[in-house]
């Protein structure tokens, strides 16, 4: 290796998206640009199988996706690595100069951001040649797993907190990199959070941020109280005082003994139904009762949950280690599968048909059914076929001609996966479980019949 080569990865350009995929995408696509005219074909992005205890997963990731799609470039630079590399040394040289040439020029259909969606269910389409297609599956599938599973997460967590509590993403220091700590903390605030302790995210994407102190800080002072005073000097309207250093309500004492005002206390530590109970008592006897309780400390779904039904008087959570690392189900398994190629005007059906892990043909749509405004059932048939056929259609375009046809908000997003969550019918808000029989998600790839004689898949599949 060039010793002279930088090892830092903190500072990815623009034209190095086009390395942050695998090398068998890059391979393929040599392979593809040798057949000469390329054939177009259609991939879908989809999840074959929910995590467990999952029963519905929330689409985040697209923005960033199609701003990749729009910066993906080839640099000089990048040419000549690929051209260095051992595998390539057969190639045509032409292969590089449509690398320096390339641009997406074809067409990208997708859900919208928040949206709610089962196995089997294709969130984003691609049809381009199989070149330009191809080199988009790693990318792609690297924003949108990791957005996705984080914003489904989150979306458990604002379930279980209700609508009358706030919740803040912490967890930064748990995410797999700075770049991660800014994307969990934008899929959090899609899926419901409040707010974010990430700079970044509160810079770049106008997320609200929020913050208290760190035990290093009372640590440092001579006592609790010097340290509360001291922090309220500086930050007078925005005093948080972290209360559980020592003794947990002896320092809800102090913080009230300094005589200064505070906005709320926060409880990081111990048994927060019994602390918050108790901390509850000495505010409210103090005339306290608009000091808020904030709350945090290795937190996720099941624990809000048993906090809220035993009515403990904490008004606000702050959740870092179980949502970054999304604790419980850690990877997600979206995959990106060629489902038609088009040639000569014909378009023919692709799909695996191995054990374990199938594929279903034809490009597709996805018909939602409402019901007294929850949701009801999916329906995925092939996509000429939904005109004809009842339903809201999910997937629309969003990148046509190699150009970005929708841009929505990020506020935008999170009050359709607002929506979306509301409109969830009672079998699926229910932590625990499979779901089973909560919703029906139904194929049909032929006309009037159901695929390799699936007629109903459940949502828990």
């Amino acid at each position: 290796m060039n010793a002279t080569r930088t090892q830092n990865l903190l500072d990815l350009r623009e034209e190095d998206l086009c390395l942050a995929t695998d090398l068998y995408q890059l391979t393929m696509a040599a392979g593809y640009h040798s057949l000469g005219a390329l054939p177009r074909g259609t991939f879908e992005l989809f999840v074959r199988a929910l995590p467990v205890d999952r029963k519905y997963l929330v689409f985040a990731g697209l923005d960033q996706a199609l701003a990749a799609v729009e910066q993906l470039r080839f640099g000089p630079s990048q040419v000549d690595y690929l051209r260095g590399l051992p595998q390539f040394q057969h190639v045509e040289e032409s292969f590089f100069d449509d690398l320096r040439r390339f641009r997406f020029r074809g067409d990208i259909r997708a859900m919208r951001e928040g949206t709610l969606f089962f196995p089997n269910e294709p969130v984003l389409q691609v049809t381009g040649t199989l070149l330009e297609a191809q080199i988009l599956e790693t990318l792609l599938l690297n924003i949108i797993n990791f957005q996705t599973a984080v914003a489904s997460k989150a979306a458990r967590m604002r379930l279980a907190a209700g609508d009358g509590l706030s919740l803040a993403e912490f967890g930064g220091r748990r995410a797999h990199g700075p770049q991660a700590a800014a994307w969990v903390a934008r899929a959090a605030y899609l899926a419901g959070f409040d707010a974010t302790s990430n700079l970044l995210a509160g810079s770049r994407l106008g997320i609200p941020v929020v913050g208290t102190m760190a035990h290093s800080y009372v640590l440092a002072f001579e006592s609790e109280e010097a340290a509360f005073r001291h922090y309220q000097s500086l930050f007078p309207e925005h005093t948080i005082y972290l209360v559980d250093t020592y003794d947990t309500l002896a320092g809800v004492h102090k913080a009230i003994a300094t005589g200064l005002p505070f906005e709320g206390i926060r409880l990081d530590s111990g048994n927060l139904r019994a602390l918050s109970r108790g901390a509850r008592s000495i505010l409210d006897e103090a005339g306290l009762r608009d000091v808020k309780i904030f709350a945090s400390g290795d937190l996720d779904e099941y624990r809000i949950e048993d906090l809220r039904k035993a009515q403990a008087p904490i008004d606000a959570y702050g959740i870092g280690t179980r949502l970054a690392a999304v604790s419980d189900a850690p990877y997600l398994s979206g995959v990106y599968k060629l489902v038609e190629v088009e040639k000569e005007g014909r378009r023919q059906p692709k799909a695996k048909t191995s054990a374990g892990k199938p594929t279903y043909p034809w490009r597709k749509q996805i018909l939602r059914r409402f019901r007294n405004g929850r949701l009801s059932g999916d329906r995925i048939v092939r996509s000429e076929r939904a005109v004809e056929l009842e339903g809201e259609p999910l997937l629309r375009t969003v990148f046509s001609d190699g150009e970005r046809r929708v841009r929505e908000s990020l506020e935008e997003s999170r009050a359709h996966c607002r929506g979306q969550l509301r409109a969830l019918p009672e079998a699926l808000r229910i932590l625990e479980g499979s779901g089973e029989g909560g919703y029906s998600v139904e194929m049909e790839l032929e006309s009037g019949s159901a695929s390799s004689g699936r007629e109903k898949t459940s949502s828990s599949r």
